[in-house]
């Protein structure tokens, strides 16, 4: 055997332990990594549960439904809402939103999930139709106003009913948002349920995507 065969030996043996040094640090990486995530993912299931119990002996009475995968609660009945091409709140929802949204909001601020929400959305959905004679992009733009006029009606009548002492962290983070027809209702056929598809809806978006970005970038400088 040649001498520099006798040095690929240790050199083989420095490679393969090299390899098994980073192989072991991208395993410990991806434990933390996928750590981070179940953590948020948890939380978020926790609340997405929460909120699903705290209203479940309502909904039906409100004609309302909770996603607990998405953290939405949503009201589905038009005729309560608001009447036809009107942005004012029916008396019936308003009964409605004064029950619920303090219980909705004192959920939210409890310690174990207040840190974690970036935004409470209220959501404004419609069908796609507005008139006869009226088309398709006018429609969607009618019906954007009115969705977004909707959406401020329900944000200013919620924040009227919280006395001023604690509305800084609600104000901080609630958002109205006039979608129109974006996001219709659909049968099992395809064709847009029309009743369906009018609805307001209020949704949680919660900060673990930022935190697990951050973890990430804090793994990768290390």
């Amino acid at each position: 055997m040649s001498r520099n065969s006798d040095h690929w030996i240790p050199l083989a043996d420095l490679m393969t332990g090299l390899m098994m040094m980073f192989m072991l640090v991208a395993v410990l990486y991806m434990l933390k990594v996928n750590s981070a995530v179940s953590d948020y993912s948890t939380a978020k299931d926790e609340l997405g549960e929460e909120l699903c119990n705290e209203f479940a002996n309502d909904l039906d009475k409100w004609d309302a439904e909770c996603d607990q995968s998405d953290l939405v609660i949503r009201f589905k009945s038009p005729d309560v809402l608001f009447d036809t091409g009107k942005s004012v709140i029916k008396p019936q929802f308003k009964n409605i939103l004064s029950d619920f949204f303090p219980r909705y909001t004192k959920l939210l601020k409890q310690d174990a999930y207040r840190d974690s929400i970036e935004e409470i959305r209220i959501e404004g959905h419609t069908s796609s139709s507005w008139g006869q004679g009226v088309s398709k992009n006018e429609a969607y733009f009618q019906n954007m106003q009115l969705s977004q006029a909707r959406t401020l009606s329900v944000l200013k009548f919620v924040l009227s009913e919280k006395d001023a002492s604690d509305q800084a962290w609600t104000k901080n983070l609630l958002t109205a948002n006039g979608l129109s027809s974006s996001k219709l209702i659909l049968d099992s056929d395809g064709t847009e349920n029309e009743q369906g598809s009018q609805r307001v809806e209020f949704r949680v978006r919660t900060n673990a995507d930022e935190h697990i970005n951050k973890i990430i970038d804090d793994l990768g400088q290390k």
